[in-house]
């Protein structure tokens, strides 16, 4: 199974240096967060169980951008994550105290954003893209979106398709901006407040328009 591995540069409180990878079991607990995080009203129904089934999935794709270097958690990372947290992770660890230890202020590989594919023969739809707030607008989530169009050609997707709200005019153009168009709206698709979703895809991934802009992006992106 092919899979790419990129490095890039991201502008938070210093440089910090990210990859992106497949997801793994250990990774679970800090995407759990950043889907309560970014998809607060969604999340629901992406419990941290479902998660873990998964990986063992084979319909299922998900990749994750991560920092190579020891992250200082910020204030309100710190203050979201329960202890519980870590039980559910590691059971074997005992905590002797309700907060968080200050050796616990300290992680590696810190996830920093992540993106799910649901693959149906010729067919992948990406099921979510986010990224941490403090990591927002860095260019991570496009490196993210780059990573699930080549996961998706690799195993032989010709269409990609996605839904994103209507209000999310970011979003969507970056969408645009990677070849995917404007095919249908489902109406008050979000449960959490009833908005509409627009439905984008990509048509052909074997299109030689297509295959022409993405590999002209890719090489644009400074990450590449």
């Amino acid at each position: 199974m092919f899979y790419s591995i990129w490095h890039g540069k991201i502008q938070t409180m210093r440089e910090t240096s990210y990859n992106i990878r497949p997801m793994i079991e250990a990774d679970i607990a800090e995407i759990s967060e950043i889907d309560k995080e970014a998809f607060p009203g969604e999340s629901i129904f992406r419990p941290f169980s479902s998660f873990k089934s998964d990986i063992n999935n084979s319909s299922v794709h998900y990749s994750v951008a991560y920092s190579n270097e020891p992250e200082i958690l910020r204030t309100e990372e710190i203050k979201s994550r329960k202890i519980s947290w870590f039980k559910r992770l590691w059971q074997h660890r005992k905590s002797e105290s309700s907060e968080l230890k200050s050796t616990d202020l300290v992680t590696e590989g810190h996830i920093i954003g992540f993106v799910g594919l649901w693959i149906m023969l010729d067919e992948a739809h990406i099921t979510a893209l986010a990224t941490r707030n403090n990591y927002r607008r860095q260019g991570i989530g496009e490196a993210l979106l780059i990573s699930a169009i080549e996961t998706s050609i690799s195993l032989g997707s010709q269409m990609i398709t996605l839904e994103v709200r209507i209000s999310n005019a970011i979003a969507q153009a970056l969408y645009l901006k990677y070849g995917f168009i404007i095919v249908g709206k489902r109406i008050r698709y979000y449960s959490d407040n009833n908005e509409d979703a627009l439905l984008m895809s990509i048509e052909s991934t074997n299109s030689v328009n297509f295959k022409s802009q993405f590999r002209k992006l890719k090489e644009a992106d400074s990450h590449f």
